[in-house]
Formats: C-alpha cells, sequence, structure tokens
C-alpha cells in the first residue's frame, strides 16, 4: 500500500513522477486498517532532499504508511524556508505525546563537534529517551547513529585523518538477520563523514551486532540484540547525485576533497554517476517497516509497555 504524506509536500510530486504509490487523505480514511506511525527527525540541512529520500524509502513498503515530519524546537534551520517547516513539520515537544510504531533520526553536519557542544543536544537526549517508551522501532542514520549509540552505549566517536568519502563495498556479517533478509554477500554503500565508530567497540558490547562493514570504511550498521534500534553509520538513503553535488560543493568552495572512492566511471567527475545501491536501500527499508508491522501492537497505546522483540 502507498505511503501518506501531505498533497503540497514537494516530495509528493517528486515521488509521483517516479512511480511511487501515494496515498490522498480522503482515501485513506476508507480503508479498515491502521496505518503504520512513522515519524522522520529531520536534522540535515536540505530538508526537503532529506524528506524525499525517506519518503521515496517507506513508500514502496505493500503497507499503509503515515510520515510525520518532526524537527528540533531549540534549533532554527537555516537551509529550509521558515513557510516550509511551518506547513509541514511540528517540532517535537508537539508530538512528544504520542505513539510511533517507527521513528527515523537522520544525521547531521556536525559530525565534528563533541557531541555535547552541539547547540541542540539536550533536547536530542530527551527524544532518545523518549523513543523508549513512545517509539516500537528506531532507525539512526549517519551522525544520528553515532550519537544514538553514544548516547545508549556509550560507544565512541573517532575523528578520520581523511574523510571517508564515496560508494564502498561492504560485507553481510549476518545473513540470517531479519533486517538483512535477501541481501547479498556484499554490496555498495554511500559513505560521506569525517568519523567513525570501530567495530571493536561494537563488539564489546553485549547488547550490539554489528550486521555490515566495510573493511575500508569500518562499521555500516549495527541492531540492538532484542530489535528495536538500528543503527546506519553510513548514508544508504542517499540520491544517485548526492555524492556528486557534495563534490561539486567543495570543488568551486575550494575546499581540498578527493574524488569519492567506487563512486564515477572510470574515476571521471565528467561522466555521470552510477546508482549501486539504490536496490539494497530499498530492501533494508523495506525489511525494516517489515519487522515494524510484524512485532509492534495493533493497539498504538501499547507500544512501549508491551513491547515484543525481533529475534
Amino acid at each position: 500500500m502507498p505511503i501518506k504524506i501531505p498533497d503540497q509536500l514537494p516530495a509528493h510530486e517528486i515521488l509521483v513522477r517516479e512511480g511511487v504509490s501515494i496515498m490522498d487523505e480522503r482515501t485513506a480514511l476508507r480503508q479498515d486498517i491502521r496505518p503504520l506511525q512513522i515519524g522522520l527527525l529531520n536534522l540535515m540541512p536540505n530538508k526537503i532532499r532529506t524528506e524525499t529520500q525517506i519518503a521515496r524509502l517507506i513508500g514502496a513498503s505493500p503497507l499503509q504508511v503515515e510520515l510525520t515530519l518532526v524537527r528540533v524546537g531549540t534549533h532554527k534551520a537555516k537551509n529550509t524556508s521558515h513557510e516550509h517547516l511551518i506547513a509541514f513539520y511540528q517540532t517535537w515537544e508537539e508530538i512528544a505525546h504520542r505513539k510511533f510504531d517507527g521513528f527515523i533520526i537522520t544525521g547531521a553536519p556536525i559530525e565534528l563537534l563533541p557531541f555535547e557542544e552541539v547547540s541542540y543536544w539536550d533536547e536530542l537526549t530527551r527524544i532518545l529517551d523518549w523513543t523508549k517508551t513512545n517509539v516500537h522501532s528506531s532507525f539512526f542514520i549517519c551522525w544520528g547513529a553515532m550519537a544514538a549509540a553514544w548516547h545508549f552505549h556509550k560507544i565512541p566517536k573517532y575523528t578520520l585523518d581523511s574523510k571517508a568519502f564515496g560508494v564502498f563495498r561492504h560485507s553481510n556479517n549476518a545473513p540470517a538477520s531479519p533486517y538483512l533478509a535477501g541481501f547479498s554477500d556484499d554490496f555498495a554503500i554511500p559513505v560521506s563523514r569525517w568519523t567513525e565508530v570501530k567495530a571493536a567497540d561494537i563488539s564489546a558490547d553485549g547488547n550490539l551486532q554489528l550486521l555490515m562493514e566495510s573493511d575500508v570504511t569500518g562499521p555500516c550498521l549495527a541492531a540492538e540484540k532484542t530489535g528495536n534500534r538500528l543503527y546506519m553509520f553510513n548514508h544508504i538513503e542517499y540520491d544517485s547525485t548526492s555524492l556528486k553535488e557534495e563534490y561539486d560543493r567543495d570543488v568551486a568552495a575550494g575546499t581540498p576533497i578527493a574524488i569519492p572512492h567506487g563512486y564515477y566511471p572510470d574515476n571521471d567527475p565528467a561522466r555521470p554517476p552510477l546508482n549501486r545501491w539504490r536496490s539494497h536501500a530499498h530492501l533494508l527499508f523495506g525489511n525494516w517497516i517489515n519487522q515494524v508491522y510484524q512485532t509492534t501492537s495493533f493497539d498504538a497505546e501499547k507500544i512501549g509497555s508491551d513491547e515484543l522483540v525481533v529475534s
């Protein structure tokens, strides 16, 4: 079934052109089922691009999903219009009374700052604690994953000597995991970060399982062994041109930047990049949505009180 998003959201027109099934309010009300409630705390500067990327992936699910866009209230966005935020976003405090089947927290371009120096860190820690009682399953991405891993497990992040940037091969460490159902033995995933977490720190934590990693860029995906949190340290949600836009931006600004690894054909930035991760991005989000559907309570108000776990 399709995803339900506001008709006027910029992502709506883009996803319709791509063939993603979109449901309007009237159609949703006619269906005698409970749609999955998914929240997206969008910390990225270009919120329209990120909300489109995430909506594209969860909109491919055969289940009815209602997406709620959320922002932190203690930070003023500089790259998204106030009108867009007012029209389509709610602050976390405005939705804190609600229960969600799934909740996604994105990355943010602040990874070199110590966590405690991030201007909205106090609010984010309250949100992370709130997910324990109001969210059935959480999905953290890039900096959001590092922040959550630090908050819940004290997994540190380490600054890299040079930016991990490009499309890298990753291995499937847990083929039996429901999150990796249908995954190849190895696959390509975009990476764009100045920091990393280490496999040894994850392995030392008895509550975490490392599901994906790269010989070059390290851990990619970890999961709570109880199944209610996923930590994606890379950008599997990226568009085909996301790395190109980052590369072109830095080149234009005179910022030293290497050509993204494994991205352009023949390593030639003049040629259009090839997307080699799209299918696995859809697969991962589809598997996550399926696990949420299989394990969440039909009565949304019971989320957080009678939780089931993913084996």
